[in-house]
């Protein structure tokens, strides 16, 4: 992988509005703001937080995105998330608490002050339904194609549309106190183990997976909510020999994974009320962080093998803190399980930001 993707892909979530747009599976929001351009955010500072999405504090400078996606080329032969996409939640350490079932069948947690547990199995299970297009706009994307290519033909492997929802899994490992502060090394062991916890003990089984490793509430994984984290959340592989503490071995092929924190511990900073306000606006950071994640996994599944900017920019780098409403901007999206509060991703067939697309088949 080569130094120029294996940049940090800072992101930034911008405040997000309404704009109904029922045919898309949208619902509108209060307050819309106008539609602003996409900013750079601060430079790259840890190789391995790939598509990592900064606090709103720490994305100040600028510099208009404009440049569409190129291919990297794969890394162990992988670019895309070519399949359905699977996701997998792992709820990490026993300071989550005691576990629960709810009326709607969702895991609960009673070290969950804020809920982010039922909120993450609650979209995750309602992409790909309710004809939801804003996964579409990830399908444009294939891997097979040279490196360097911006488009993709319709022959290549695309990226998969979540027909039916994506949440694959739960699974609540209280065996052992989540670290304090966890490496990038541990986060990624924690990825593989629940990997054979879930029976995916191939790579074959991983090809199209990815694990979402949620901390618990006062944990700083990587530094989250510290001086010097100022980040929300950020994904990588297991493979990725730059992660603090080094790479970590798998005996079930290459695991994609994401370092999801208790989002709601750094309140607005992380997206609160971006897009709803009082109540129904706690969790708006919760859902905006963990889709924009989602699908930066997707397109750049074993990072930056995946689609990336001149910058090393993902697709919903260049998509955060973009404004609310409009073709672009972030709002609220309509799944079966309920309204989500999500942010536009990148468009190379439209050289810009987009909320909703056709699936490519």
């Amino acid at each position: 992988m080569s130094p120029t993707f294996r940049r940090t892909h800072l992101r930034a979530l911008t405040g997000l509005s309404a704009l109904a747009v029922a045919a898309a599976g949208f619902a509108a929001a209060p307050a819309a703001q106008a539609d602003q351009p996409a900013r750079e955010t601060a430079g790259p500072s840890h190789p391995y937080r790939h598509g990592v999405q900064p606090t709103r504090e720490a994305s100040a400078s600028s510099n208009a995105r404009t440049s569409n996606l190129h291919y990297g080329g794969g890394v162990d032969g992988i670019g895309v998330t070519t399949g359905a996409p699977k996701v997998y939640l792992v709820f990490w350490g026993s300071q989550w608490g005691t576990q629960g079932t709810d009326a709607s069948g969702y895991t609960t947690l009673s070290g969950d002050p804020m809920g982010e547990a039922v909120r993450a199995q609650q979209l995750f299970k309602g992409l790909g339904t309710n004809g939801e297009t804003w996964s579409g706009v990830m399908t444009q994307y294939c891997e097979g194609v040279a490196k360097g290519a911006t488009s993709c033909p319709s022959t290549a492997a695309h990226v998969g549309y979540p027909s039916g929802g994506a949440l694959a899994g739960v699974w609540v490992d209280t065996s052992a106190a989540a670290p304090g502060q966890a490496t990038g090394n541990q986060l990624a062991a924690e990825a593989v183990k629940a990997a054979g916890h879930f029976g995916n003990t191939t790579a074959a089984a991983n090809r199209n997976v990815q694990y979402v490793v949620l901390s618990p509430t006062g944990t700083h994984p990587d530094g989250f909510n510290t001086s010097t984290g100022n980040f929300c959340a950020w994904h990588d592989w297991n493979g990725d020999t730059t992660l603090t503490g080094g790479a970590a071995s798998s005996p079930y092929g290459d695991v994609a994974f994401t370092n999801d924190p208790y989002v709601t511990d750094m309140g607005s900073s992380c997206g609160q009320n971006y897009v709803n306000s009082g109540s129904a606006g706690t969790l708006d950071g919760v859902t905006i962080v963990y889709g924009h994640e989602y699908s930066e996994t997707v397109t750049d599944q074993n990072p930056a093998g995946g689609w990336t900017d001149s910058t090393g920019y993902e697709n919903a780098d260049k998509c955060a803190w973009k404004g609310t409403g409009g073709v672009g901007g972030a709002q609220n999206v309509n799944l079966a399980t309920g309204s989500f509060a999500m942010q536009g991703t990148w468009a190379n067939d439209a050289s810009g930001c987009e909320i909703s697309h056709p699936v490519v088949p």
